[in-house]
């Protein structure tokens, strides 16, 4: 996904007049823009893997107001939020199962020789390059610290 099919997205739903669309489109664009400017000023353009990571940061974003407004208990504003999140995700590749992530996990350990929750930094190092965009860091960081102490 690039910048200018996200923009055609967002000219589609304003057409449609999918409020909720829109914003979100509107807060993605903003984000990738800001982004842009933080990274190399007003003639950087960001690449497929820069949208695909504030796509990811927009997304965690989401999940993470979830959480606070769960416990806060904040159904409307969970409401949103995951709604929100269900929009952005349809803009993310595919996410791993944690089945495909432990069997990668299991393998990271054997490549690095890993013995214990010590040596999570080297697993973690050989492992996010190959789940970046399709798994849930947190979700991997779990699956690790299980294998590592379990």
């Amino acid at each position: 996904m690039d910048k200018q099919k996200l923009q055609e997205e967002l000219r589609k739903s304003m057409l449609k007049r999918d409020e909720l669309k829109t914003s979100v489109l509107r807060l993605l664009l903003s984000a990738i823009n800001y982004y842009e400017i933080a990274k190399g000023g007003a003639g950087y353009e960001a690449s497929k893997e820069d949208v695909l990571l504030v796509i990811q940061n927009q997304a965690k974003q989401r999940r993470d107001s979830i959480e606070e407004f769960k416990k806060a208990q904040r159904q409307e504003l969970v409401d949103k939020e995951t709604k929100e999140l269900e929009i952005l995700q349809k803009y993310l590749p595919e996410q791993m199962n944690e089945e495909e992530i432990s069997k990668l996990v299991r393998e990271a350990i054997s490549q690095t020789n890993a013995s214990s929750i010590t040596d999570m930094g080297k697993v973690m190092g050989v492992l996010m390059p190959k789940v970046k965009g399709k798994a849930d860091g947190n979700l991997v960081s779990k699956i690790v610290k299980e294998n590592l102490t379990g």
